[in-house]
């Protein structure tokens, strides 16, 4: 939680998450399937009850929040959200029902089955990240088939292939879609992807994304 109210005090307003089901349905937003290398726990999330992932502590310090708590706790910012598991995602649906919150997320994952079942299940409002297929028939193809809300959440690369470059962003702005680009926490690289047009950058260095944005005279927090 502290992570996200110290994005929230610079001035962010756009947060990102990942999200995995406990043993009683509830989603904890959270990076990794289990908690060892975070928590010196050898368990999976998905095995735990939401109480016990309650008592975990990050660095055995930080609490690791809840999906919920995270809308609840910032009404006025929105989230892109990883669904991890297929596990999570009419849970996830059921959330953003409930809260109302379909305006202020982009639901993202890497399957395709996971994508199809989130859009069929929320509707035509939802934003989702493109699926790998679909990046790859944006990329070589420079087109895509229908055009439900979407935005290319994508590496720099992904093996030998540059996924970021001239042609892939000119035919994102032909398809009305963004394209974000993730995980990235130097200076030089964020300076040349705005420069190539990108509509938005996710790191991990919120500090140094914010000074690269306010020297650009784009920061408005």
């Amino acid at each position: 939680m502290e992570a996200f109210e110290h994005a929230v005090s610079l001035g962010y307003r756009y947060l990102e998450t990942d999200v995995h089901l406990t043993a009683d349905g509830v989603l904890a937003a959270f990076h990794d399937a289990d908690l060892t290398r975070t928590c010196g726990i050898e368990r999976n999330i998905a095995e735990m009850r939401a109480a016990e992932v309650a008592e975990a502590r990050i660095d055995g310090t930080h609490e690791i929040p809840l999906m919920e708590d995270l809308f609840r706790r910032f009404p006025d910012a929105r989230f892109n959200i990883d669904a991890k598991s297929e596990a999570s995602v009419e849970p996830l649906a059921a959330l953003v029902r409930e809260l109302d919150v379909v305006d202020r997320i982009c639901l993202a994952s890497f399957s395709w089955r996971s994508l199809a079942r989130l859009r069929k299940l929320l509707g035509p409002r939802l934003l989702t990240n493109l699926s790998p297929q679909e990046v790859v028939s944006l990329r070589l193809l420079g087109r895509l088939p229908h055009r439900s809300p979407r935005a290319a959440q994508v590496p720099i690369r992904s093996g030998r292939l540059t996924i970021i470059n001239d042609r892939f962003l000119a035919s994102a702005q032909r398809a009305d879609i963004p394209v974000h680009v993730w995980t990235i926490n130097d200076r030089p690289e964020m300076e040349r992807l705005l420069d190539l047009g990108v509509d938005g950058l996710m790191t991990d260095d919120t500090e140094l994304l914010r000074d690269v944005y306010a020297e650009r005279g784009l920061w408005t927090g």
